[in-house]
């Protein structure tokens, strides 16, 4: 399997489990996937794992280039499949951007994966799916005990079916609310000398320039989660998930608090 580090891990951490080789391609400077590293490296893979927007980083590949970078792929390495996680989808903003699921359909070595843990707001019900060619699917119903529905519960399938048939202004609305907060909380980072990622997700990922832990305990302890560490950043970055704009106003109160005491005493 290949993916990029850091990326949502499941995926490496199920290769792995399974006894199968994890090659992790690092992310550029700016935390962009580095797609020719990628495509080079997927030569003779079995699976490579695209997250686009990449968890924890929200950074996020245009529709242009992914459709050429797919195509990379399937040239050079006809054999292997490619599994592009579209669980932040629906916070996009880039003018570039569409899915790929009409690829998926179509090409048997293509499939997106999507969720309704996010825009939907259904994390706990951890509802699923995934698009691609007839034959794919059939493939990977053998792993699913025979049902096609062994892992899921009564309630998420219907929480999932209300989902699918609202109204497009529901997901408007929700990218809409993300994203007002996220450019305030962004804004708020950046004019504190702390570099976030370019975020299309959300959540962003900040430079706060020291351990993501000591933050996350003294944010905690003034009543703020924020998220757990991510090697081989955790000693400079922490993911930052976005709320509604009054939980980010009163989130980055906090973050002031914390990080201005942090840097006091740094600077001591």
């Amino acid at each position: 399997m290949v993916g990029t580090i850091p990326t949502y891990e499941e995926c490496a951490g199920y290769a792995d489990m399974m006894g199968n080789p994890v090659r992790a391609i690092p992310l550029d400077s700016e935390f962009n996937v580095d797609l020719d590293r990628m495509a080079d490296a997927a030569r003779g893979s079995g699976l490579v794992f695209f997250c686009n927007p990449n968890n924890p980083v929200a950074t996020y590949v245009g529709a242009s280039a992914t459709r050429d970078f797919l195509a990379r792929v399937n040239r050079i390495s006809p054999e292997t499949t490619i599994l592009v996680d579209e669980a932040y989808f629906d916070y996009v903003t880039n003018p570039d951007h569409a899915t790929h699921i009409p690829a998926a359909v179509e090409d048997p070595r293509i499939l997106v994966a999507r969720t309704f843990s996010k825009a939907y707001g259904m994390a706990g019900l951890r509802m699923g799916y995934a698009v691609g060619h007839v034959d794919t699917i059939r493939k990977m119903s053998e792993f699913d005990g025979g049902s096609g529905t062994s892992s899921l519960n009564v309630l998420a399938m219907a929480g999932g079916l209300a989902a699918v048939q609202m109204d497009s202004s529901f997901v408007k609305g929700e990218r809409d609310r993300n994203t007002a907060a996220r450019d305030f909380t962004m804004k708020w980072f950046a004019d504190r000398g702390m570099k976030p990622t370019a975020s299309q997700a959300n959540f962003m990922f900040v430079n706060i320039g020291r351990p993501a832990k000591e933050f996350r305990d003294a944010c905690l302890a003034k009543g703020v989660r924020v998220a757990r560490d991510f090697p081989p950043f955790e000693k400079t970055h922490c993911r930052i998930s976005i709320g509604t704009m009054d939980e980010m106003t009163k989130a980055t109160k906090v973050f002031g608090e914390v990080l201005g005491k942090a840097s006091a005493t740094h600077a001591a």
